[in-house]
């Protein structure tokens, strides 16, 4: 890598393309924008842009069109099938040699070896390098960053890593988003005791503001309480993640071949989210199906 890329990685060098500018996404290529990159996005949808363009990012018309002018292309869209399309179907064709595709859409462990190996043959490098923090860990550049892929092609990216949040190398490729499923079975069974816990405070007549400030110095506090309770509380559902992107990346864990009892209670409640209508809310909605368990609100 160091051969081939004999320049760091420097604002006024390195050109980053980026598709995929919903809420995370759009968060995560502005910083890089106030970070002083240039960046051509492209969006199916052009409006979409707006907020980018008006920051200084240029709209390429196709993702052919992207790939054939950046060094670093960034990808963070909705599920695997997307990824495969995209990347497979239509950025590698037209990569030149030594392009890095960098992928931070929680998807498939297999799909990232096979877009690594694809990429291999094409002289070019790709990671798989999901992210956790939320909406709030976007646009304060505090995201955990799980990265998958050659070692030396990760070290190279640090500097655009480091804008956006802290890198966590875990292996060769696919290995990133082996740890974002993990830590999705963890974040979705700490948003079910959440939820069961303020549901339970309501039922017994506490005020549920300040059992949440009571609980959460001790065992029971999680950082899923400091990005969710507040919001929980005040019927903020608002999507950092969509709750059916949650039932995907859970799917993904317990259709390994490994038994993961609480991961597969947390898929069926985050798929009664979406069966009740609400996959767009954010995770921390998964409250309102516990709610209507018990009998609480509409």
């Amino acid at each position: 890598m160091s051969n081939r890329y004999p320049t760091p990685v420097t604002p006024t060098r390195t050109r980053i393309g980026w598709i995929g500018i919903g809420v995370m996404g759009g968060a995560m290529a502005s910083r890089l924008i106030s970070a002083g990159y240039a960046l051509t996005v492209y969006s199916r949808t052009a409006s979409n842009a707006a907020p980018l363009l008006s920051l200084g990012a240029k709209l390429a018309a196709s993702p052919s069109d992207l790939a054939a002018s950046t060094d670093v292309i960034f990808t963070m869209i909705g599920h695997p099938s997307d990824v495969r399309n995209l990347v497979l179907d239509k950025l590698l064709p037209s990569l030149a040699p030594n392009t890095v595709i960098i992928d931070h859409t929680s998807s498939h462990p297999a799909l990232a070896r096979q877009i690594y190996h694809s990429a291999l043959k094409k002289n070019c490098y790709s990671i798989d390098a999901p992210v956790s923090g939320g909406d709030i860990g976007a646009k304060e550049g505090k995201l955990a960053i799980f990265a998958g892929g050659d070692a030396e092609v990760v070290n190279w990216l640090k500097p655009l890593f480091d804008v956006l949040g802290k890198t966590n190398y875990m292996g060769s490729a696919g290995k990133g988003q082996s740890c974002k499923i993990a830590n999705q079975i963890a974040v979705g069974c700490n948003l079910v005791g959440l939820s069961e816990g303020l549901v339970f405070a309501e039922k017994a007549g506490l005020d549920k503001e300040k059992f949440m400030e009571a609980v959460r110095g001790g065992a029971a506090g999680s950082m899923a309480m400091e990005l969710f309770g507040k919001r929980m509380i005040g019927r903020d559902f608002r999507p950092g993640g969509f709750a059916e992107y949650m039932v995907k990346d859970l799917g993904m864990g317990v259709d390994e071949v490994v038994v993961l009892p609480g991961a597969a209670l947390s898929k069926q409640l985050f798929s009664g989210m979406v069966a009740n209508g609400d996959g767009k809310l954010g995770t921390q909605g998964l409250i309102t199906v516990i709610e209507k368990m018990n009998g609480i609100g509409g």
